[in-house]
C-alpha cells in the first residue's frame, strides 16, 4: 500500500494519510510503527525528551514527510480513537526506512525472543556498523544539552517584547485548525520553545474539540489545507502580538496587576512558498481579521490579504460563496450619495468635536456635516475623556479650519434613535493628501471603530487607521497613555454682566490687540471669543456698524438678510484665530470693539458684502470710519444684499431737511449728558448736565475755587434773609457748598427750599447754611438743565408700578454718561431721547433708546397729551408703538394682568 507521510511522531513512528475524498473530504490518517526497531521518545508537558529523541525524529522527518511511503502491515493494533495503527515495514523510493534509521544510528534493533531471521541479522549488522562508527545514538560525546520548554512562556509580554518582529526558525508540531498552530521555536541559544500561534490577519472556522461533534463549516477543509502544507515543515515564525485587541482607551491604568500568561501568540508563519495566511484567504478558507491590520499594514501584509479576499469573493469560493456584491446602497452610477456628490472638494468651516466637522461643498455651496469614517473621538461629557476631547477638537481646528479638503463619502450612517443620519467620510488635506483621521488616531486623540465582520460600511483607509492606532498604543500616546489628566476647567465668562466686564476694559485697552479664537457667531456683528491663554470667554460686538438681527428662537423671525449675515460670518470667521481691540462695554457685559482675521477688518468685510450698515453715531469716532463709509458706498453701488433695492435719489430725498412748517421738530443733535438729579417727589422729573460744552470744565474750576472760598468762615450779614429767586451759596447734605437758587423761603422756620443750579437737585436748607453768593461766582450760568423724556411718560404716581418705574430709570440713567437727542424745547425744559452708548442694540439701531426700553418693560406709556410733536417723528413713533406691543405681549410691568393702557 502507498500513502503520504504527513508527520513523524518519533524516530520509529510515522503518520500517513491517503488522498482527498470525492467531495473534498479530508482523508483519514493511519499510524505506522516501524517493525523491529525502536527510537527515543519525544517528551511532552509531563515528561522530558529521551536522549537524542529530537535528532532521531528530525532525521526521519527530513527523510519522510511529504513523500510517498510504500508500506506493508505485519500487525494491526486495536484502535480507540478511530485512527488505524499498524506495525510493519516502509520504503521510500525502494529504500527501507528502518534500515536507513539504523544505518545512521538513529534507531536500535528491538529485542526479540524469537529466533533471529536473516532480516534480523542484517539489521543487527547495520546497527553494529553505526555503533562502530559512533553515529547518532552511539556518539561517544553524548547528546547535545538543551532545554525544551513545553509550555508557553510565563512572562508573555516580556517574550513578545524581546522577539517581536524577529524571524525565528521553527517546526510546525501541530495544526489545531486552519489558522491555529503549535510550533517548536528553535531559539538561537539552542533551547526549544513550544508556542501556540494564531496566524496574523486571518481566522479560519473552528474545528470541533470533541470527537463526534460537528465542526464549523469549512473548518476541516481549512485544517487539511494548512496541515498538508505546514505540518512538520521547517518554517520561519515572526511573533507580532499578544491576543488582545487594541487596549481599551482610558483603562490602561485601571489594573496594575500583571496580566496572566498568554495561551497563544499572534504571528506570521512563513513557508518557502509564501505566507500560508494569504493562501488560506485566497482559497476562501479564512476571513480577514480587521483589528490585526495594525500589525500587518506597515509591511504591506494587510494589502495582500485584502487583495486575496477580493479575489476569493469574486470567485465566490468556500466561505465567500454567499457573500453579496459590494454594497452600493448609497452610491449611484452618477457618483452621488442621496443626491449629493460622493467625492467633492470643499472648505472646512466648523469643527464640532474630535470626529465631526462641517464642510462647504465648493461646487454647490452647500454645508455638509461629516463624521470621520470609522473614527470615534473622546467624549467631552466624560470627565476622563474631556481633556483629550478638547485636544482632539483643537487639533482638528488648527489643521483644518478654513482649509481646502478633499472629501470621499464612504457610507451614510442611518438615523438611529437620538442620532441623526450622518455622512461618514474620509477627509484629506494638504499637498500630501493626508488623511486627517489617520493623524488623529496616530496621536492617540481618537480610537478606531470595530466593525462587524460583514459590515462593509467603513473607511476606505480602515487598515491604515488600525495601523495608526497600533502605533499609538505601542507608544502609549493620548487616550492610550493611562495618565490621569487634570479636570477640564470651563472658561470664565467675563461678559456675564456689565459690572464684571467693565473691570477688564482698561486692561484690554492697555494691551491693544489681543489674540483669541472665535468660539461662536451669534449674528453678523456679535461674536463669542475664547482667550486660550487666560481660559476666558467674552462677547464682542463690532463697533461702528449694525448687522441685521437673526431670530433668537423659533417664534421669532430674522430681519432681512439677518441669517445671511450670520452665515457669512460663520463660514468666514468661525473658530478662526483672530485679534480684537476693545473700545468700551455695553450694559449687558458685551465688549464693543474691532475684530481682525488675518489682517482683515471684519466690520469692513461685512459692510462691503452689503450685510451690514454703518452706524454713524459710533462710526464717526473711529480712525477707520472713512473705510467703513467707502465700503458701504461700494455695496450700495453694487446693490448687494441689504442694498439690492437701493435708490440713490430716494435716499437723497429722505435725507432732505424737514419742512419749514414743522416748527415742533428739531434737527438731530446728539449731546453727551449726565443725569445729575432724579426727583420722584410731586411727580417725576430730572436734570441733566451737558458734557460736551466748555461749561463743565469751567464748572470744575469754579467748584475748586468755591470750595477754597468756603473753607474760610464767611458769615452771612446779620440782617440777611434769603428771598425767592436769590442766587446763594448753600450747604448740601454732603457737607459741601454749592451754588443754588431760592425757590421759596420761610422766615418763621428759618429755612428755604433751594435748587442747586449746577446739578438740578433740590433740598431744604436752614438759613444758617445759606450765604449770599459772592459776585465772582455769578458769571457762569447754572449747568443743570431741567429735562423730561421725549414722547413718553412714566406710569402715574398712583400706580403700583410707579416706584418700579422710577427705580428702573435710576438704574438705567442716574449718574451715568449718556447720549441725548433734543427732540423738543419747552421753555427751559428739554425733551430728550436718551441713548446708552454701551448698549449693543443702540449701536446697531439708531432709533433704540431708553425711552423705548421703558415702554417695552411696561413702565411707561406714550404721552399723547403732553407731547404735541409726536406727528413730526413718524419713524420714532413706529418704534415706540412696537415697544408697547411687545410689553403687552409679554405682560410686562403694568400690563401684567392685561391691557390697562389708558385711552388718550
Amino acid at each position: 500500500m502507498s500513502l503520504k507521510a504527513v508527520a513523524v511522531i518519533s524516530g520509529d513512528t510515522l503518520v500517513l494519510r491517503g488522498r482527498t475524498g470525492p467531495q473534498g473530504q479530508s482523508p483519514k490518517e493511519r499510524i505506522l510503527h516501524l517493525a523491529d526497531v525502536v527510537a527515543p521518545r519525544m517528551g511532552n508537558q509531563t515528561r522530558e525528551d529521551e536522549p537524542w529523541a529530537f535528532e532521531s525524529r528530525d532525521f526521519l522527518r527530513a527523510l519522510a514527510v511529504g513523500k510517498e511511503i510504500a508500506f506493508t502491515s505485519t500487525h494491526s493494533f486495536p484502535s480507540n480513537d478511530d485512527v488505524t495503527r499498524d506495525s510493519g515495514t516502509a520504503e521510500i523510493g525502494g529504500v527501507d526506512v528502518a534500515s536507513e534509521m539504523l544505518k545512521n544510528g538513529w534507531a536500535k534493533v528491538k529485542e526479540s525472543k524469537r529466533d533471529p531471521s536473516e532480516d534480523d541479522i542484517r539489521k543487527r549488522d547495520i546497527e553494529a556498523e553505526a555503533k562502530a562508527a559512533g553515529k547518532g545514538l552511539w556518539n561517544s560525546h553524548g547528546p547535545q544539552a538543551r532545554v525544551v520548554h513545553q509550555t508557553m512562556p510565563t512572562d508573555s509580554q516580556a517574550f513578545v517584547s524581546e522577539w517581536k518582529g524577529k524571524s525565528i526558525d521553527a517546526l510546525v508540531e501541530q495544526v489545531r485548525d486552519g489558522s491555529t498552530l503549535r510550533a517548536r521555536l528553535l531559539m538561537p541559544d539552542g533551547e526549544h520553545q513550544i508556542v501556540n500561534i494564531a496566524l496574523a490577519g486571518v481566522r479560519c472556522a473552528r474545528t470541533s474539540p470533541k470527537q463526534g461533534e460537528p465542526s464549523e463549516p469549512w473548518a476541516e477543509e481549512a485544517k487539511f489545507f494548512t496541515e498538508s502544507r505546514l505540518l512538520q515543515r521547517s518554517v520561519r515564525v515572526i511573533i507580532l502580538s499578544l491576543p488582545t485587541s487594541t487596549a481599551t482607551p482610558f483603562q490602561a491604568a485601571a489594573n496594575s496587576a500583571p496580566p496572566p500568561p498568554a495561551s497563544i501568540f499572534i504571528g506570521s508563519v512563513l513557508h518557502p512558498a509564501g505566507n500560508v495566511a494569504e493562501h488560506l484567504v485566497a482559497a476562501g478558507l479564512a476571513r480577514v481579521v480587521d483589528w490585526h491590520a495594525g500589525m500587518l499594514a506597515a509591511g504591506g501584509g494587510m494589502e495582500r490579504l485584502r487583495a486575496a479576499e477580493k479575489a476569493a469573493k469574486e470567485k465566490r469560493v468556500c466561505l465567500y460563496a454567499n457573500v453579496p456584491t459590494a454594497s452600493a446602497s448609497i452610491t449611484q452610477s452618477n457618483g452621488t450619495t442621496n443626491g449629493n456628490a460622493r467625492v467633492f472638494d470643499g472648505t472646512v468651516i466648523r469643527v464640532w468635536s474630535g470626529d465631526q466637522i462641517s464642510v462647504v461643498d465648493k461646487e454647490s455651496g452647500k454645508e455638509r456635516r461629516l463624521q470621520l469614517s470609522s473614527t470615534k473621538g473622546p467624549k467631552l461629557s466624560d470627565p476622563k475623556q474631556a481633556y483629550y476631547a478638547q485636544e482632539a477638537r483643537e487639533f482638528l481646528r488648527k489643521k483644518l479650519i478654513g482649509k481646502h479638503v478633499k472629501v470621499t463619502v464612504d457610507f451614510i450612517r442611518p438615523r438611529d434613535g437620538e442620532y441623526e443620519e450622518r455622512e461618514c467620510a474620509t477627509v484629506r488635506y494638504g499637498n500630501q493628501s493626508s488623511n486627517i483621521a489617520e493623524q488623529l488616531v496616530e496621536k492617540g486623540l481618537a480610537s478606531v471603530v470595530r466593525h462587524r465582520r460583514d459590515d462593509e460600511d467603513r473607511s476606505s483607509d480602515y487598515d491604515k487607521l488600525m495601523a495608526a492606532e497600533q502605533a499609538a498604543v505601542t507608544e502609549t500616546r493620548g487616550i492610550h497613555s493611562g495618565k490621569e489628566q487634570p479636570a477640564v476647567k470651563p472658561p470664565v465668562n467675563i461678559s456675564e454682566s456689565g459690572a464684571r466686564a467693565t473691570t477688564f476694559v482698561n486692561g484690554f485697552k492697555r494691551q491693544g490687540k489681543v489674540s483669541a479664537v472665535v468660539d461662536y457667531v451669534a449674528s453678523g456683528s456679535r461674536f463669542k471669543l475664547f482667550l486660550p491663554k487666560d481660559n476666558q470667554s467674552l462677547t464682542l460686538v463690532l463697533n461702528g456698524i449694525r448687522a441685521p438681527r437673526t431670530a433668537r428662537n423659533p417664534s421669532e423671525r430674522s430681519e432681512p438678510f439677518g441669517q445671511e449675515a450670520a452665515d457669512f460670518a460663520t463660514r468666514r470667521y468661525m473658530q478662526r484665530d483672530v485679534e480684537f481691540e476693545v473700545d468700551t462695554v455695553d450694559k449687558s457685559g458685551g465688549f464693543i470693539g474691532t475684530l481682525w482675521s488675518k489682517g482683515e477688518n471684519v466690520a469692513i468685510s461685512l459692510i462691503k458684502e452689503g450685510l451690514g450698515s454703518v452706524h454713524s453715531f459710533s462710526a464717526d469716532g473711529l480712525s477707520w470710519s472713512t473705510q467703513l463709509y467707502a465700503a458701504e458706498a461700494e455695496a450700495k453701488q453694487a446693490q448687494k444684499n441689504l442694498w439690492e433695492n437701493y435708490d440713490e435719489e430716494a435716499e437723497k430725498a429722505a435725507q432732505a431737511p424737514p419742512a419749514e412748517d414743522d416748527p415742533g421738530r428739531l434737527k438731530s443733535e446728539y449731546l453727551d449728558v449726565i443725569i445729575s438729579d432724579v426727583r420722584a417727589e410731586n411727580g417725576f422729573s430730572f436734570s441733566v448736565q451737558i458734557l460736551n460744552t466748555e461749561g463743565i470744565a469751567t464748572l470744575e474750576k469754579l467748584m475748586r475755587d468755591f470750595s477754597l472760598h468756603h473753607r474760610v468762615a464767611h458769615l452771612a450779614p446779620s440782617n440777611f434773609v434769603p428771598k425767592a429767586g436769590d442766587l446763594v451759596s448753600a450747604k448740601f447734605s454732603d457737607g459741601s457748598w454749592y451754588r443754588a437758587r431760592i425757590r421759596r423761603a420761610s422766615p418763621i422756620k428759618k429755612e428755604a427750599e433751594v435748587t442747586f443750579i449746577d446739578y438740578g437737585n433740590q433740598d431744604s436748607v436752614s438759613f444758617s447754611n445759606i450765604r449770599p453768593l459772592d459776585p465772582k461766582f455769578r458769571s457762569l450760568p447754572g449747568q443743570a438743565q431741567d429735562a423730561r423724556l421725549s414722547f413718553v411718560r412714566l406710569v402715574a404716581s398712583e400706580s403700583e408700578y410707579h416706584a418700579d418705574a422710577v427705580q428702573r430709570f435710576r438704574q438705567l440713567c442716574e449718574g451715568r454718561k449718556l447720549v441725548a437727542n433734543i427732540d423738543y424745547k419747552e421753555g427751559a425744559t428739554l425733551h430728550l431721547r436718551l441713548i446708552d452708548p454701551n448698549d449693543p442694540v443702540a449701536t446697531q439701531d439708531p432709533l433704540a433708546c431708553i425711552n423705548a426700553d421703558l415702554l417695552r418693560e411696561g413702565l411707561a406709556s406714550i404721552d399723547r397729551k403732553g407731547c404735541k410733536y409726536l406727528g413730526a417723528y413718524p419713524h420714532v413713533m413706529s418704534k415706540l408703538q412696537t415697544a408697547v406691543a411687545e410689553a403687552k405681549r409679554d405682560r410686562a410691568g403694568m400690563f401684567e394682568f392685561g391691557d390697562v393702557e389708558e385711552d388718550e
